[in-house]
């Protein structure tokens, strides 16, 4: 395996965790130490001896999926690195070890923001790594943007993030509507429908963006759309919604749900006799986990079609282990005993990410860092990352359908019109059960 150190980085790896907060390190001197003429030491004479990086994640509440291995996938991003000693930061003239200092937004808009709040506030973080949804990479980017804390993020729908700002030291990689959107409706082309597109959306800024867009989209390439209206998230009935899709005969679904929402609907959707032939949901059904409890051990899942962010069979390479996606997917799969999700790669980049901007800043001053970040073209397990004037890096997709095979839900890739080079691993299908 290829070894791409860009400039060595450590990060220490033990554990404690304080209310909401765990932190990731261990003491050591960070060895190999360079000498320099620059200066040892931080603003105001303190002696300089790491780099204290905050990170907050969804690890337990509605998007807990999403969190899932956070810490062990960006530990072993650097395990490699550990042994050089640190990053070598110019300006101080030696290399520091990097500490990470991980929050748990516990699936909440408001506590994703608190947690991002005391983490700058407490642990004095120089900068900010974040990611799984705009329920938590939203807040903390706006908790960065009031502290001025760089803050570099990835895989939340880059349109609802560049809604919330303008941003000055925030920067994101991730897929926007319309790559979402293209994934679903070539999965649409591919099937004999009516082409009437029913929409699923809740009241949340996924949802907003989502569902503002789709009409537009979906009739520019010969769609008729219905639209029952936004839902409240944690809803409990959906049957008017249910009842609006059926009298307009919808053919194809599309929408953006948390798990627990899209259970409760699709549950009520087969109760009811109502199956369309395609049902294209975006974030609920990314997890093979959260697909069998949707299922509860029945078949009303085989054959949903969702976005998907990065495979293990992806074409790119890490910059920074240079380990293939396979090798990255593998490491998932010995730890967890299950296939890769699709933030498992995304994970990873968000490292790749933080130590080629380090690496170049060669400071911890925030305008240092930004203007690192701003000129950031790096090859990374999930793509090239380049920011544009909005400071986003938009992301290609492909679309995958789940399919039971041997009791089991697996995700087959279907349609690989934006990333070619990513191989197709079965044909899509319409739904089993459909009504329609």
């Amino acid at each position: 395996m290829k070894k791409n150190y860009l400039k060595p980085l450590t990060l220490a790896c033990s554990f404690a965790v304080a209310g909401s907060i765990l932190l990731a390190g261990c003491s050591g001197d960070g060895g190999g130490s360079t000498t320099s003429n620059q200066p040892s030491t931080a603003a105001g004479g303190a002696e300089k001896t790491e780099i204290v990086v905050g990170r907050v994640a969804p690890m337990t509440g509605a998007l807990a999926s999403f969190g899932k291995g956070s810490m062990d996938v960006e530990e072993a991003a650097i395990e490699a690195l550990n042994a050089d000693g640190g990053l070598y930061m110019e300006e101080y003239g030696k290399k520091l070890p990097i500490r990470f200092v991980l929050a748990d937004s516990e699936s909440d808009t408001t506590k994703a923001s608190e947690a991002a709040t005391k983490l700058i506030n407490e642990s004095k973080i120089d900068v900010m790594i974040t990611s799984h949804t705009a329920d938590t990479v939203n807040p903390v980017s706006a908790a960065c943007e009031r502290a001025g804390i760089p803050c570099i993020s990835v895989d939340t729908p880059a349109d609802a993030w560049v809604a919330n700002g303008p941003y000055t030291y925030s920067y994101h990689a991730g897929f926007n509507t319309e790559n979402e959107l293209s994934c679903f409706v070539d999965a649409w082309d591919k099937i004999d429908s009516n082409q009437k597109v029913g929409i699923l959306a809740a009241n949340d800024a996924e949802g907003i963006e989502l569902s503002s867009a789709i009409k537009e989209y979906a009739e520019s390439r010969g769609y008729a759309v219905v639209d029952p209206g936004r839902y409240t998230s944690g809803a409990s009935d959906y049957t008017s919604i249910i009842n609006d899709l059926k009298a307009a005969d919808c053919d194809i679904l599309v929408g953006v749900m948390l798990t627990p929402d899209f259970s409760t609907f699709w549950k009520q959707c087969n109760q009811q006799g109502y199956v369309p032939k395609l049902c294209t949901i975006a974030k609920a059904c990314l997890f093979a986990a959260d697909v069998e409890a949707v299922a509860a051990g029945t078949g009303i899942c085989d054959g949903l079609v969702s976005e998907v962010w990065w495979t293990p069979d992806h074409p790119f390479i890490s910059s920074l282990t240079g380990q293939t996606s396979k090798e990255l997917g593998d490491f998932w799969t010995a730890k967890y005993n299950e296939p890769a999700p699709a933030t498992m790669g995304y994970k990873h980049a968000n490292v790749e990410i933080l130590v080629d901007v380090l690496s170049r800043a060669g400071s911890l001053d925030a305008g240092k860092i930004i203007a690192a970040t701003q000129a950031t073209n790096l090859d990374t397990c999930i793509g090239n990352v380049q920011y544009n004037d909005d400071h986003v890096s938009v992301m290609s997709l492909v679309t995958g359908q789940w399919v039971l095979e041997d009791g089991k839900y697996v995700q087959k890739i279907v349609i690989n019109t934006q990333i070619p080079e990513c191989p197709l691993t079965g044909d899509l299908k319409t739904l089993p059960g459909s009504t329609q």
